[in-house]
């Protein structure tokens, strides 16, 4: 089973902005990263969950890693940004393993609009209300 990453959509304003990145070529779907993961081939084939207002918003599964002449790694990604059902999550730098069972596909059609914002929805989970 592979493993998951998770970082956050730094400068992502919305969820369109973060898909604006997979979009028309405005940004790459790579990471650049000081540190290699140290358990980096089982991430391979496993997904970079994205961040946005303190819940896992989407992912893009994991194609590779490489080294820049600068002595930097990139996490390589598909182009595809896929949508997922919303779980909150705190605010980290970098990357970071994902913990558990990862958060499941929306389906085709399927909408979030009842999804509750993530701080609100991580407070009431501590509470043990959801």
């Amino acid at each position: 089973m592979p493993l998951h990453l998770t970082k956050i959509a730094y400068g992502a304003k919305s969820y369109a902005e973060l898909e604006s990145w997979y979009q028309g070529g405005k940004r790459s779907p790579r990471l650049t990263t000081k540190y290699r993961p140290t358990k980096w081939e089982q991430c391979i084939g496993g997904s970079l969950y994205w961040i946005h207002q303190h819940s896992l918003v989407a992912r893009s599964e994991i194609l590779g890693f490489s080294q820049t002449d600068d002595g930097r790694w990139l996490i390589e990604m598909k182009p595809e940004l896929i949508r997922i059902h919303p779980r909150p999550k705190r605010a980290h730098q970098g990357w970071r393993y994902l913990k558990g069972e990862p958060p499941r596909d929306l389906d085709e059609g399927e909408d979030i609009g009842d999804a509750l914002p993530g701080k609100l929805a991580g407070k009431l989970e501590r509470l043990g209300l959801i």
